[in-house]
């Protein structure tokens, strides 16, 4: 009889389901590493079985290259938070990131036709489907490449294992403050903001003006619910579109290290204290699995059905 805690350990090794790892042992009699090769044939021959499967959970990860002057974040989707933390999983979102920041594709279509080892990229991930028994896909991708002649540093930042990424380029006038220690810690500073407090723009100035015409629109009919007159309504638009702009424009947020000033005064006073001007050129965000249907049932419950069958 096939050991509940066999079952488990085949999946530790494997992150491939259940069922198919308790099959997979009944099979091969319980040997472990005939187990692993069964699940690896057999999951080649049903990889595009499981594309039509939701892959919501995953890992957020970043390369940074060529003395950070490339930066990469990219979201690499799984089925399940187990397999997102395994370390296979994880080599290979990082394997997908260094490729990404060496061969700069347009979008996940060149990137997944690119070759990879013996193959393609996507012949990559059809193997790791098979390694792992899930789908996975390469959602999504940011690549920075600082301008030719221009100074400054692309950094990254992970949160909470990779379920936040953040990718930010700095600039500076001068090379050596590029590669001063203390314009690294203000850049991951700047990174670590973006992650807390998630802007959506840079600055007021990029704010598109269909955005705000649309955030006036609300903050008027409020003001008009709160029983304020026409004129008194408008007033407070004005005032509160300032308030909306501190929270969605980088520059203006407080600065989450130190409340009494915003993103803008810390700018300028390490430009001050660097006696160089330094500014955020760009950054990006990505919360993994935003805006996906995530999977409702519990892996707690599916181990408990798999191993009493």
């Amino acid at each position: 009889m096939i050991q509940a805690s066999d079952v488990k350990a085949l999946r530790e090794k494997t992150g491939a389901g259940m069922m198919d790892c308790k099959k997979a042992l009944t099979e091969t009699n319980g040997d472990m590493e005939e187990a692993i090769k069964v699940l690896r044939e057999k999951g080649l021959a049903s990889a595009a079985k499981k594309a039509g499967r939701i892959a919501a959970e995953g890992v957020v990860d970043s390369a940074i290259t060529n003395g950070g002057k490339v930066g990469v974040l990219v979201e690499v989707n799984c089925e399940t938070d187990f397999v997102a933390k395994t370390p296979g999983y994880k080599a290979f979102v990082q394997k997908v990131a260094a490729q990404i920041a060496n061969s700069d594709p347009k979008d996940v279509d060149s990137l997944l036709a690119q070759p990879m080892g013996g193959g393609t990229v996507n012949d990559a991930v059809t193997e790791k489907i098979a390694e792992i028994g899930e789908k996975i896909s390469i959602r999504r991708f940011e690549r920075f490449e600082m301008a030719a002649g221009a100074e400054g540093l692309i950094e990254s930042y992970i949160h909470l294992g990779g379920k936040i990424g953040v990718l930010v380029e700095a600039g500076s006038e001068t090379a050596e403050i590029a590669k001063n220690p203390e314009f690294l810690t203000f850049v991951r500073d700047i990174a670590m903001q973006i992650a807390a407090a998630n802007p959506a723009y840079l600055e007021s100035s990029d704010v598109p003006q269909s955005v705000i015409d649309g955030e006036k629109e609300i903050l008027r009919a409020q003001a008009i619910a709160e029983g304020k007159p026409e004129n008194i309504a408008q007033k407070m638009v004005e005032g509160r579109i300032q308030k909306y702009f501190k929270e969605v424009c980088l520059l203006e947020q407080p600065f989450v290290k130190d409340q009494d000033i915003t993103i803008k005064k810390l700018v300028a006073d390490k430009s001050a204290a660097f006696d160089c001007k330094v500014s955020i050129r760009r950054f990006v965000r990505f919360e993994m699995g935003e805006g996906l249907e995530k999977r409702a049932d519990d892996f707690a419950e599916e181990v408990m059905k798999q191993t009493q069958q």
